[in-house]
């Protein structure tokens, strides 16, 4: 989920980087596994411009040439699941280049799974934190984490030391309805103790498309996002303020085509979630003067 944000007038940006030896994952695009991709505003508004190839372990790319020469205001996006290191931005040698402030304000942090994180994804630009920050101007902060992300009580302190204006929960995936049970009031009564008006909004677990045909998973995550509503409506009866929740019903859509894997989402999954959960988000986050920096 990091982007380096810089500006310059070069015709030509160019990155290099490089990443560990490991292999990349069979539901990821390699560019999203280990690549990068850029960003360049255009009339006010975040325009993907090109993508820097992974041909090895270290990658030299020209991401994008004949352009004008005007300055530009641009974010490079680093992979969403490998190492990265010894990250080089290349430009013309009589232009100019110079860091750029952070282009998105406040701070939503967003911990959930490898849905958070962008498997599934076509290019680290495509992680669903990244595309609501360049639709909103708001700082989506991506703390996901593949294959975890279970509401262990030691990650809820660390994420409960954040600091955020608001937090989006949207962990339910990996996390088995017992644990649900167990550990969803420990987390957000942790965030809460910490964070006393930041609203806090929890998601239910997309439907995985696998689970239509393979009853136990199917089963599971129903009984996922059942303990899930019960745990946030409890919580609520006792008191707890500036709590939210957002259902995955139809969030996916009615074709079944939604996911890579059938567990995470490709790129229209990741657009179908967008369209529901974006609105119920922004419609949340502006009752605390949390509000689109781009409208």
């Amino acid at each position: 989920g990091l982007a380096i944000a810089f500006k310059t007038n070069s015709s030509v940006i160019a990155a290099k980087w490089c990443v560990s030896k490991s292999r990349a994952l069979p539901n990821m695009f390699p560019t999203a596994h280990k690549g990068v991709d850029l960003y360049i505003k255009r009339n006010g508004k975040w325009q993907f411009a090109g993508i820097g190839r992974v041909t090895g372990t270290c990658n030299d790319e020209i991401v994008i040439s004949r352009m004008d020469n005007s300055e530009k205001e641009c974010l490079l996006y680093l992979p969403l699941y490998d190492r990265v290191e010894n990250v080089q931005i290349g430009v013309e040698k009589k232009a100019k280049i110079s860091t750029l402030d952070n282009p998105f304000s406040k701070r939503i942090l967003v911990y959930g799974s490898s849905i958070v994180q962008g498997t599934g994804a076509s290019r680290p630009g495509m992680a669903y934190p990244a595309r609501i920050s360049r639709q909103t101007g708001l700082n989506f902060i991506n703390l996901g984490l593949s294959g975890s992300a279970k509401m262990e009580p030691e990650v809820v302190d660390m994420v409960a030391a954040i600091d955020a204006d608001a937090y989006i929960l949207d962990c339910v995936p990996n996390t088995n309805p017992a644990l649900i049970t167990e550990r969803t009031a420990y987390l957000v009564n942790t965030i809460r103790k910490k964070h006393p008006n930041a609203p806090i909004i929890v998601i239910q677990s997309i439907v995985r498309e696998s689970g239509y045909f393979d009853k136990v998973i199917g089963e599971t995550v129903k009984q996922q996002n059942l303990n899930i509503q019960q745990e946030v409506l409890s919580l609520l009866n006792k008191g707890v303020k500036d709590l939210y929740f957002i259902t995955s019903e139809k969030m996916m859509g009615n074709d079944h085509e939604g996911t890579v894997d059938g567990v995470h989402p490709n790129d229209l999954g990741y657009e179908r979630m967008l369209a529901h959960m974006q609105p119920l988000i922004l419609e949340i986050l502006s009752k605390y003067n949390i509000k689109p920096a781009n409208n």
